[in-house]
């Protein structure tokens, strides 16, 4: 009896996301994406290049947090499928890593503005900026 809320918690804890049923490139500033249970997310080229999947994606920033700033601008140049799983998304920055799966899209999608709002802030707290540097 005392497994119960374990177990229980566990088998809440897996949700399988629903199957993609659209995926449309909108170069250069957004993807779209729509899964079988009604969803429809447009991302913007700048959110998805800065929560890219990529390991080398990250840039670290003075307080050692990850961050990566001054993408405002970015554009997509291309999207490669990957399998059955996902797609290469080809940056106008050269950035060509990551791997963005259809479950993924979903969690970008599903919390894209708490998402979008931690990345605004954690830039403030380091004093960067979504906006590229001037040369």
């Amino acid at each position: 009896m005392s497994r119960l809320p374990e177990i229980f918690r566990s088998m809440h804890t897996f949700v399988q996301t629903p199957r993609l049923t659209r995926f449309s490139l909108q170069p250069p500033k957004t993807v779209e994406v729509e899964f079988c249970d009604g969803k429809v997310f447009n991302l913007s080229a700048e959110f998805l290049r800065i929560y890219s999947p990529a390991a080398n994606n990250k840039i670290r920033s003075a307080g050692g947090e990850r961050v990566i700033h001054g993408r405002r601008y970015v554009g997509i140049m291309s999207a490669e499928p990957v399998g059955n799983y996902g797609v290469r998304i080809i940056f106008d920055d050269l950035h060509d890593t990551g791997i963005y799966t259809w479950d993924y899209f979903y969690h970008l999608g599903s919390n894209k503005f708490t998402l979008m709002r931690n990345y605004v802030k954690t830039l403030k707290k380091h004093g960067l900026s979504r906006d590229p540097q001037r040369k």
